[in-house]
């Protein structure tokens, strides 16, 4: 399959922390991780540039810590931490197979990654290396969602590429609910009014306004990546 097989050229990868847990309740599972970075290079491989966003609820999660009782925008500087530790993890994984990644972080931590300038990472995706965005917006407050669709929009990608455990958007959790029914295409304000739980709703504004469509599918299904990139699979389009 060569580039012209898919219509993309440029896309965001959003992951979240939890598809790197495998089965595991916690943390990160390298062979999971060796997987999902299998994937990455079979779509680098077809000539498409990569963002990624990776959030960090396998290690820490802003929201829980903060309903624990800790300081909200402390408990968010943590989670943003942890995004940092996924993104390194994969960068590991996808050197492994050959493929130059840079792990580029909203908050400068120059030892281990590199700092967020938006012409130099342009420049990455266009010499073909993976740009894994971490530490969220920089900011409190803000999801790895909304990080993912904000630099999605600064990369000028053609679309987010949502990477869940099911296989798109659903009326209600098909896991608890024999008879959810799935959608093929959806619209952002459909989202937003439905409570649908594709993004936060910062995120799918932000997606709306700068009219970048959201593709939802399942992670776990093997070559699903590649193949929705190909217009095979199941999956749900979030556009107008």
């Amino acid at each position: 399959m060569s580039a012209t097989a898919t219509k993309y050229s440029r896309v965001m990868l959003k992951i979240s922390g939890e598809a790197l847990m495998g089965d595991q309740g916690y943390g990160l599972h390298p062979p999971t991780v060796q997987r999902i970075a299998e994937e990455v290079k079979s779509v680098r491989d077809l000539g498409v540039e990569i963002c990624m966003v990776i959030g960090g609820g396998n290690i820490f999660r802003g929201l829980q810590g903060s309903a624990q009782g800790m300081e909200r925008t402390t408990a968010d500087y943590m989670g943003m931490l942890a995004t940092v530790m996924n993104a390194l993890a994969m960068q590991s994984a996808l050197e492994s197979l050959g493929v130059f990644t840079r792990v580029i972080s909203a908050i400068p931590m120059d030892q281990v990654c590199e700092p967020y300038i938006r012409r130099r990472a342009v420049r990455h995706l266009e010499k073909k290396r993976v740009c894994i965005f971490a530490a969220g917006t920089g900011n409190p407050y803000f999801t790895t969602d909304t990080a993912a669709t904000l630099r999605a929009s600064e990369m000028a990608c053609q679309a987010i590429f949502k990477g869940t455990k099911v296989d798109g958007v659903y009326d209600k959790d098909p896991k608890k609910h024999a008879d959810a029914k799935r959608y093929d295409h959806v619209t952002y304000d459909e989202v937003l009014e439905k409570h649908l739980g594709v993004m936060d709703a910062t995120a799918i504004a932000l997606a709306r306004d700068n009219a970048l469509p959201i593709i939802v599918f399942s992670l776990d299904e093997p070559g699903g990546f590649r193949g929705i990139l190909a217009g095979q699979g199941t999956y749900t389009r979030v556009q107008d």
